[in-house]
């Protein structure tokens, strides 16, 4: 059997930490979609938000556990593709589905009222919150991550060492759940949303973090990541190909992922600007009040679209 072959099919780091993590967060989400439920609340327990919730778990445990994370270790290009996975496709699962209400239904009595007292707009920790999760810090972070994480020391040292390996993993993550709340607007609501306008600013702006990066790596004239040259091969592509394609996945399908949310914002501001202008027509036409724009009963696409908005 062809060797990569062989760890796609049968290479699963089935890890008890992040098994349990997952499991509890899904327990969690579940425990709580059941207690709204019965408490009449139907749009957070809408069922597109469950599977877009449980899409984003699954998403964790595959770029964490499956042949992908082992592969990295002999290929930068699988690198890329978890790091993909951690930093753009998990965060926005997790968080269209606005979680963390549902979540804190999810907690037993006495900590769903803790966790009350912690949010509360007067608390410390909330103002503390505020504080560290800034938009402007948020994006500072992001970029640090992205750069920080590919400097050729740092990284060779997370392939090197599996603590500083998952201190990345959970680095990465952590950076883009924050980011993407900002973009997304979901709860907890400690801060002013954006207006759609800076939200696609902001969603641009890291572009050329990762564009810049991503070529640096792609047309690098030798190998960046040592690491990658002391360890055996698996097939037939070299370090600089190898190289190369993951400088590519982070140059093009890393931006496109920022590209895509940003027309999808202003896909919405276009909606929201045209809805008004309808509502402002028909009231001189008629004199009666304007009504709220918008669809009442959203499908899942149109509603998960909606968060973006």
């Amino acid at each position: 059997m062809d060797p990569i072959l062989s760890v796609l099919l049968f290479s699963w780091a089935w890890r008890p930490e992040i098994i349990l993590t997952l499991g509890l967060a899904a327990a969690l989400q579940l425990t709580g979609r059941r207690r709204l439920k019965q408490r009449g609340s139907e749009r957070l327990v809408a069922p597109w938000r469950s599977v877009a919730y449980l899409g984003g778990l699954v998403v964790l445990g595959i770029a964490l556990m499956s042949p992908i994370d082992i592969l990295s270790a002999q290929f930068f290009f699988m690198h890329m593709i978890q790091h993909l996975l951690l930093v753009m496709v998990a965060p926005v699962l997790l968080l269209i589905a606005d979680p963390m209400p549902v979540a804190l239904w999810g907690l037993p009595a006495g900590l769903r009222l803790e966790a009350g007292r912690l949010l509360r707009p007067d608390s410390r920790f909330r103002s503390t919150g505020r504080a560290l999760t800034a938009p402007g810090l948020v994006w500072l972070y992001s970029v640090a991550a992205l750069v920080g994480w590919h400097d050729p020391g740092a990284y060779n040292l997370t392939l090197e060492s599996e603590l500083v390996h998952d201190l990345e993993h959970i680095t990465f993550f952590a950076t883009a759940m924050l980011f993407w709340w900002h973009v997304i607007g979901s709860a907890p609501h400690i801060h002013k949303r954006l207006s759609r306008g800076v939200r696609i600013g902001y969603v641009l702006s890291i572009v050329p973090a990762s564009a810049i990066t991503g070529v640096a790596i792609a047309f690098a004239s030798q190998p960046i990541y040592t690491y990658y040259t002391t360890v055996p091969r698996l097939g037939s592509m070299t370090v600089m190909q190898d190289q190369m394609l993951g400088g590519v996945i982070m140059w093009i399908p890393g931006s496109m992922m920022y590209i895509i949310a940003a027309l999808i914002l202003i896909a919405r501001l276009i909606q929201a600007e045209e809805g008004q202008s309808n509502a402002s027509r028909s009231q001189r036409a008629t004199g009666e009040a304007p009504r709220t724009a918008g669809i009442q009963d959203k499908g899942p696409p149109a509603a998960a679209l909606e968060e973006f908005g």
